[in-house]
């Protein structure tokens, strides 16, 4: 379609011409003593034209010719440029590749080619940026090569790069190189330093994903427990980790946590400091509270830690692991000698809830036994010693046995009682 205008245009064009030139009988009298010249309209014009584009012709070839040096100049300014560029993409390549002598090399090449270029006085490309990746890559292959002068000397002027700059690109580029020095800090195994050039970067970039997994490895190897827990939990806020991984390391640092604490009031201060949800893990509570019956502290405490994992289990038993609900039986067996009637009744309204339990029935018939209540207490650990599992709380079970027939004179009941008890690993 746009053919076909342009064409009909052109005869358009043409026709105007031919009507213009066909009845122009205008003439053109140049004088030029003594001679007179008489020439068409129609040929002055086509020779004014044709003037103009033979002198336009010329000026362009003119230009042209005296363009041919800048051009020269231009041409090898560029050359220079791709070569440094290459050299540039070749250290990254060598860089990913893992030969790091090469790329070492290509990055020490790039910023050669750069200076050369800045002293023509002709290159205005991104002599920053491009300085500061260069430093940055060769401070890299000479961290993997152990040469730790080097890398400081080529990091030291990537700093330096961007210390004045306000561009945020530049700034960007900063933190970047703050972040590679706290990694390779934590590699030289140098915890302490790595926090130290961590607190170094701005506010927005101390919150990023790969400076909170540095800080969490630099605050773990440094045994700083608690500022690896709060990192821990920073990194599950902003989903670094499944949530199973992130739960599972919140909870291996809390259980850390716990197990620090010197006496009763720190490791209250300790478990207060803990967020709500973690306090409800069960490990967390039952190591709460075994640390807290081990350190002397309340055993009325201990058991108020351990309440909604008992309710818990109590209301639904198949969502609470077998390993915990054996440790959670261990640990009330350590607080039996301040049960109060509350935990009595809890214990026996479980127990009756679900009468096939051999660990109820082994729960209960220990609570009734520190109550004194001998002879229920015979005929729940009679039960439970027939049916739990080969382990501590089977052996508990039959010297338990043991004792009573002893309290009761039966001898020979006794001594079977405690051959049983002698034969569980």
């Amino acid at each position: 379609m746009r053919a076909a205008l342009w064409l009909l245009a052109l005869f358009g064009v043409a026709a105007a011409l031919a009507l213009f030139a066909g009845n122009n009988q205008g003439t053109v009298t140049v004088f030029w003593p003594p001679y007179r010249i008489d020439l068409s309209l129609n040929m002055v014009l086509l020779l004014l034209f044709g003037s103009f584009v033979l002198l336009h012709a010329a000026l362009q070839a003119l230009a042209a010719l005296f363009e041919i040096p800048q051009q020269a100049r231009r041409w090898r300014l560029q050359q220079k440029e791709r070569a440094m560029h290459g050299y540039l993409l070749d250290a990254l390549t060598h860089l990913l590749s893992g030969r790091f002598v090469r790329a070492r090399k290509a990055a020490e090449a790039t910023l050669l080619q750069e200076q050369t270029l800045q002293a023509t006085g002709l290159y205005n490309g991104p002599g920053t940026q491009l300085r500061t990746l260069a430093h940055l890559i060769a401070a890299d292959g000479a961290h993997a090569l152990q040469d730790r002068g080097g890398r400081d000397e080529h990091l030291q002027s990537a700093l330096e790069e961007t210390a004045s700059s306000r561009n945020p690109q530049h700034q960007e580029l900063r933190e970047g190189a703050q972040l590679r020095s706290a990694r390779w800090t934590l590699d030289d195994r140098d915890p302490a330093g790595a926090l130290a050039r961590l607190e170094e970067l701005p506010q927005g970039a101390a919150r990023r994903t790969l400076a909170l997994r540095t800080r969490l490895k630099a605050a773990r190897l440094s045994g700083q427990t608690q500022e690896a827990l709060e990192t821990a939990r920073l990194l599950a806020k902003h989903r670094a980790f499944s949530a199973i991984a992130a739960q599972s390391l919140v909870r291996g640092l809390a259980t850390e946590l716990l197990n620090s604490a010197h006496d009763p009031a720190q490791l209250q201060l300790v478990w207060q400091g803990l967020d709500p949800a973690e306090r409800q893990m069960p490990e967390l509570a039952l190591q709460a509270a075994q640390r807290l019956i081990r350190l002397g502290g309340d055993n009325e405490q201990a058991r108020t830690w351990m309440l909604p994992v008992w309710e818990r289990m109590a209301g639904l038993p198949n969502s609470l692991p077998e390993h915990l609900q054996l440790r959670l039986v261990e640990i009330l067996e350590l607080s039996m000698e301040t049960l109060d009637g509350a935990w009595l009744a809890r214990i026996e309204a479980a127990q009756q809830a679900d009468p096939r339990s051999a660990r109820l029935q082994y729960l209960a018939g220990m609570a009734c036994l520190r109550r004194q209540l001998w002879g229920k207490a015979q005929q729940l650990l009679s039960q439970a010693a027939q049916h739990l599992d080969a382990g501590p709380l089977q052996r508990n079970a039959w010297r338990a046995l043991a004792l009573l027939a002893d309290r009761r004179g039966e001898a020979d009941a006794a001594r079977d009682a405690w051959m049983q008890a002698a034969m569980i690993p």
